[in-house]
Formats: structure tokens, sequence, C-alpha cells
């Protein structure tokens, strides 16, 4: 299912720049720095700016963050200075600055909240070269990028990330409060809503909405595929059950870009219910019912097209032609939704 052509002209390919909003600011500094944060996120800490979680002992998504070298190192203290750009939205989980600290024992780090002084932008429709990345599945259904480059693929410019979460996505930067992005003098500056529609667009979750802390799994939620988890790397924090689904589970449920038939955007986390065409035919073949239902995450109103982008967390047995996805009713009202896969998506070799 590819994405429906009406919904084509939404991808913004001008050079833009917007700002992202609910975003906090950790600073963690010190020595030990670089080992401290390895033993916590899912992904691959070595020294160099990077994706990732943090999950729970039993393997679900607390936080997913992006680390960055800092612009500015601390002068204060010695080694490494990490930032840690993550939604502190408050939820189920510990806040991200409780968890840091209850893991520091005798480590020797510095953590701070600077959320006050930096502020996050996005970047995209300026990028010069197709990326070059391949792809390993797992039998589980499970699958990382393999980077064809000798280049770090998140960017080696401290302060700056390539956002490798999706083809296309362009780059991310921490700013000072107050200070404006270089790129501002050669991209049409847009709202915080046009960078939500952009990254539905590419079929990329991204903070509390869409990755639910302490329910969402880290697989199911894409991050295997937008690199930010490393299946290969030492003990951390939820590492069992992620590997062992890697290994010997079964992805049942991926994140994916959404139409939905609705002219406004609907609240996050309305079942989506399947159904199958009616029919009077005595002699047809009778069907297995169709089980569970999928759920609606982020939604924006789609320009000039009465109806909603959104993401959703979708059964993928859900996925066949001959099954209609809808809203659970409220008020008496029901939205058609469509699901489809980002472009970039790969397609899974047969077994």
């Amino acid at each position: 299912m590819p994405i429906p052509p009406s919904l084509r002209a939404l991808l913004r390919t001008v050079p833009t720049l917007a700002p992202v909003s609910n975003r906090a600011v950790l600073s963690v500094s010190g020595s030990q720095a670089t080992e401290f944060l390895n033993g916590l996120l899912a992904c691959s800490v070595q020294g160099k700016q990077t994706y990732g979680a943090f999950l729970h002992a039993q393997g679900r998504v607390l936080y997913d963050a992006f680390l960055y070298n800092s612009p500015t190192p601390s002068l204060s203290s010695p080694g490494p200075t990490y930032l840690i750009e993550y939604d502190p939205t408050l939820s189920e989980a510990p806040t991200l600055m409780s968890l840091l600290k209850r893991y520091v024992l005798r480590s020797k780090v510095r953590i701070r909240d600077v959320s006050e002084e930096w502020n996050v932008w996005a970047a995209w429709g300026s990028e010069d070269a197709k990326e070059t990345r391949e792809w390993n599945w797992a039998r589980s259904g499970a699958v990382e990028p393999v980077w064809r480059t000798s280049k770090w693929p998140w960017g080696t410019e401290n302060g700056t990330i390539l956002d490798r979460r999706a083809p296309g996505m362009g780059k991310r930067m921490i700013v000072r409060q107050g200070e404006t992005p270089a790129d501002a003098s050669t991209h049409d500056l847009a709202g915080k809503d046009a960078y939500l529609l952009h990254r539905i667009m590419h079929g990329v979750p991204e903070g509390s909405v869409d990755i639910q802390p302490m329910h969402a799994f880290p697989i199911e939620s894409n991050l295997d595929a937008m690199g930010g988890l490393d299946f290969r790397k030492g003990c951390y924090v939820g590492q069992e059950l992620t590997v062992r689904t890697y290994h010997t589970g079964a992805v049942r449920k991926r994140i994916l870009p959404v139409h939905i038939f609705s002219p406004a955007s609907l609240s996050p986390y309305m079942s989506i219910k399947p159904s199958l065409p009616s029919t009077t035919d005595s002699t047809a073949v009778k069907t297995p019912r169709l089980r569970g239902s999928s759920t609606l995450l982020s939604t924006v109103a789609a320009p000039g097209m009465g109806s909603s982008v959104g993401l959703a967390l979708v059964r993928l047995e859900h996925l066949r032609p001959d099954i209609a996805l809808a809203t659970e009713e409220k008020e008496g009202q029901s939205w058609k939704v469509e699901p489809w896969w980002a472009d970039w998506w790969p397609e899974q070799p047969p077994d």
C-alpha cells in the first residue's frame, strides 16, 4: 500500500525550517558520561551523536531521544558533554532526570536540566545526495538499517544531527534560546504543524503521543527501522526482551501513516476497528472473526484536502484489501481510515 496519489502533494520538498515543540534538554557530562549512557540507551553510544531510546526493564519504551555532542562543552567537568533531547510530557514513566539519577551511583557524571537554554529546530528539503542504506531483516520481522558510508550517519557537527530515522527527514538542531538557526536565510520558515505533517508523511513516530511511555514496544514503534536500536551491543536496561523479540518473536504491529476521512484532526488513542464486507450469500465461505483493533496516534488536518493524516499503531493482519478500517464511533460519528507504507519502508524478502 503506497502513499495515495492524492496525498503526495503534502510532501513538502522546498527547503523548510520549523520549530519542534514540547522538547526538553538534559546535559550529561563527565569522564564516565559515555559509559554511563551506553548502559542505559538502547543504541550504541560511542562518543558520537545518535538517536535511540531509554527502555523499561521489561522492554517497553520510556523515552525516545536524540543524543547530541554539546556545541559548548562544559568547562567545569572533564570528559565529554552530551545533550539529550526528548519529550518531557508527564506520564506513567518516571521523569528522565530521576531515571538517570537512579543509575548514577558512583559514576563520574553530572546531570543538569538545560531546557531553558536551548530550542529545537528541524530543517528539510535541502539534502544534496541520496542516502545509501541497506536493510538487515530478522525472521521476526524486525529490520535494521545498514549504512554504506564511511561517514558517521548521524553527522559530526556538534549540535546538529542528520535525521536518519527516515530518508528525507533532513536535520535537527539545538539552538541557543533567542538565536535563529543559520538555515533561516535559505529556508522557508514554517510553524510547528508543518513539522508534524512532515514526519507523519514520512511515517516517523516521535514523543509520548506516538510512542506511549510504559506501553509501547520499541520494534512495534519502528525504532529498529529508524536506527534507534542496537541488537548486538552489550547489556543495557530492557535489552533481554528486545533482543529475544528480535531473534525469536514475531512483529504483529507497526506504526504506519494513515489517511483519515475526517476534516479535522482527532484525539489520540481512538480505537480503529476492522470490518469485512457483509454478504447475504449463504454459500459463501465463512471467514474467521477479526481479532483486536489498531490505535490512532498523532493526527493533523491535511491542508486543502478536507481530510486528515496521522500515525496509527496498526495490526499487520488487518492490512488486507478486503478489510475496511474505521475509527470507533463517538457521538454517532465514525471515520474511515486508510493506512499506507511510507515510500522508504523496505520490502521484506520472502523466507
